[in-house]
């Protein structure tokens, strides 16, 4: 299975969106008929720093994003009068449209124009909010979720977040192609309906950072790769292993962070989804599956997560990337949550409540 390319349309604010279908279907969009205003007040802004070195987004308006509308005002659902929601169709497979309130919109603003980050040698650095960020549906039922996608409705999300980050890799400025799912009130999510969202960074984030300079270190070190060393360690040792086939392996990790904790990762090395050939897809997407199947059949509500994508390009500051994904949820039991209070979130020290071992070992007892 593969993906058609996607059909393009336009909203009433000149945003782009994209039609993904399953074979067989063709999407029949109208028109976008929503009397919504320009985007010439969509600036957002970069601030650096000084204290750790990162860059900080501000993006003001997005205080006046769509919060939890009630189900009959989803602006997520498919709208085929084109007068409500953001996809005007009476149906489709997968969306992906360009974030009406984005945290990063230079990149919409201002199409191939290029952009580098300014020095940092002075007192107070700022500069555009450079880059893109786009939501994708993973589905037109709005009660849905990913983990009751099926087989082929999966492996479509999964074609069109390899599309969107072969283009906004390509597009001038963009360091980094970050695709996600929040999923749950939980974990603060805002519309219920499945779906997830696509940044296009203009810097590399902090944790990519971090784990680049561990393993620059390490090949140093040892001419290795640390992550496919990583990969190899905990396949050898087994106890955190919960899920593998041919092609990809998903472990909870030895030094966890959160209560639920599960990486994913391809048995070869690659940089991101581009790389991934058809059946390593189709892999990919049976193993996302059956991990999200595991999360859901763990307490008697669905378990809220956050799911992120961590890729690569092939530049040499990046070359040591092996393409992961990492699942985390902040609950800890059936009725209770873990809060990042004061070590995690003033210093970034996490203490775990529960050890990865057991953790696996419970994940493990959850195949179908």
């Amino acid at each position: 299975m593969s993906a058609a390319t996607p059909t393009p349309w336009m909203l009433a604010d000149g945003r782009e969106e994209l039609f993904f279908a399953l074979q067989g279907h063709q999407p029949a969009p109208v028109a976008d008929r929503r009397p919504l205003p320009g985007r010439g007040d969509q600036s957002t802004q970069l601030r650096f720093d000084r204290q750790t070195g990162q860059w900080v987004i501000v993006a003001a308006l997005r205080q006046e994003r769509t919060y939890k509308p009630a189900p009959d005002e989803c602006p997520l659902c498919p709208d085929p009068s084109g007068l409500a929601g953001e996809v005007p169709a009476p149906a489709y497979d997968v969306v992906v449209f360009e974030n009406r309130f984005p945290s990063l919109a230079g990149a919409a603003a201002h199409p191939g124009q290029a952009f580098e980050l300014p020095s940092t040698d002075v007192d107070f650095v700022a500069a555009p909010g450079h880059g893109r960020c786009e939501v994708i549906c993973f589905s037109s039922d709005h009660r849905g979720s990913f983990a009751g996608l099926a087989p082929s409705q999966a492996r479509l999300v999964v074609d069109a977040w390899r599309h969107r980050t072969e283009d906004l890799l390509s597009r001038p400025g963009i360091a980094q192609v970050f695709c996600f799912e929040n999923r749950g009130e939980d974990i603060g999510v805002t519309l219920t309906h499945p779906h997830g969202q696509i940044y296009g960074y203009p810097f590399l984030t902090p944790r990519t950072t971090a784990m680049l300079s561990r393993a620059r270190e390490h090949e140093h070190r040892t001419g290795r790769n640390l992550f496919a060393d990583i990969l190899a360690d905990e396949v050898g040792n087994g106890t955190r292993v919960i899920a593998r086939n041919e092609l990809f392996t998903a472990f909870v990790p030895f030094a966890a962070r959160w209560p639920v904790e599960v990486h994913i990762y391809p048995n070869r090395f690659v940089h991101n989804l581009t790389e991934l050939d058809e059946t390593e897809l189709d892999g990919f997407a049976a193993l996302y599956l059956d991990v999200l199947g595991r999360f859901d059949r763990m307490y008697p509500t669905p378990l809220p997560y956050i799911s992120a994508l961590h890729q690569y390009s092939d530049t040499d500051t990046q070359r040591l990337g092996y393409f992961h994904v990492e699942l985390m949820s902040v609950r800890r039991s059936a009725t209770k949550l873990k809060y990042l209070a004061g070590s995690e979130s003033a210093m970034d020290v996490f203490i775990s409540d529960v050890t990865p071992e057991v953790v696996a070992q419970w994940l493990r007892e959850l195949a179908r």
